[in-house]
């Protein structure tokens, strides 16, 4: 008959190499698992920031380039566009807006150029630091600050620009009801006609750390200052 102290051994037994085999590649397993999750949870947290980021990179350029051309054509001595400075001048003969003009230029690479016054005191001329534009160069966008002089405006080392579109519409609207008298027939500066300007921009970028992260972003400006052509008869 065993005794109580052999009974106690077997009781007390503790587990084979094979449970502790079984038990350890069952642990790595689950830690291996949970590793995998929290790669795969990281890799996603850093795509959306990188998303996110990108996303506000391109809304602050857009947002500044249509806060620019939105002003275009401003000039502060308007009024001397509607009637004469000076009253003994002859009936008609009013001053033009010198920062009216808008051009696009380029096709693979547009460029758009504008004009708006800075002056405190009209001096009714196109200073160096009233001559502004955008281009897309070398995956920057970069802003003219004068005449000559640009400078970059976002980050190639986080940010590539691929795309930049400028679109510009217009609508001409005849101003024939504000003339007192009528329009001589078949003439080409009367009625006077009102320019509505607008401007579409489109700009695309990708994340530089990860390509496959590309965004668009496209706005629809409209310039505030119309520019008025041709004039009632005298």
């Amino acid at each position: 008959m065993p005794s109580s102290r052999t009974r106690s051994s077997r009781r007390q037994a503790g587990v084979s190499l094979v449970e502790l085999l079984i038990g350890i590649t069952l642990g790595l397993f689950i830690v291996g698992a949970g590793l995998t999750m929290l790669v795969v949870h990281l890799r996603e947290s850093r795509a959306l920031i990188a998303q996110g980021r990108l996303m506000q990179d391109l809304r602050t350029a857009t947002d500044l380039i249509a806060r620019d051309l939105r002003r275009a054509g401003y000039w502060s001595d308007a009024p001397a566009g509607v009637w004469p400075r000076d009253p003994t001048m002859r009936p008609g003969s009013v001053a033009s807006n010198p920062y009216t003009a808008m051009a696009v230029t380029g096709t693979t690479t547009p460029v758009v150029s504008f004009r708006f016054s800075r002056d405190a005191v009209e001096n009714n001329r196109v200073d160096d630091n009233e001559q502004f534009g955008y281009r897309l160069r070398d995956g920057a966008l970069e802003m003219q600050v004068g005449a000559a002089r640009w400078q970059a405006m976002t980050d190639i080392t986080s940010m590539k620009v691929t795309r930049l579109d400028i679109a510009p519409t217009e609508q001409v609207l005849d101003l024939d009801g504000s003339c007192q008298a009528p329009c001589p027939e078949h003439s080409t500066t009367c009625p006077p006609r009102q320019h509505v300007r607008s401007v579409t921009v489109t700009v695309s970028a990708q994340d530089v750390a990860n390509a496959t992260t590309e965004r668009t972003v496209r706005t629809r400006v409209r310039v505030r200052n119309d520019e008025i052509t041709g004039r009632c008869p005298v």
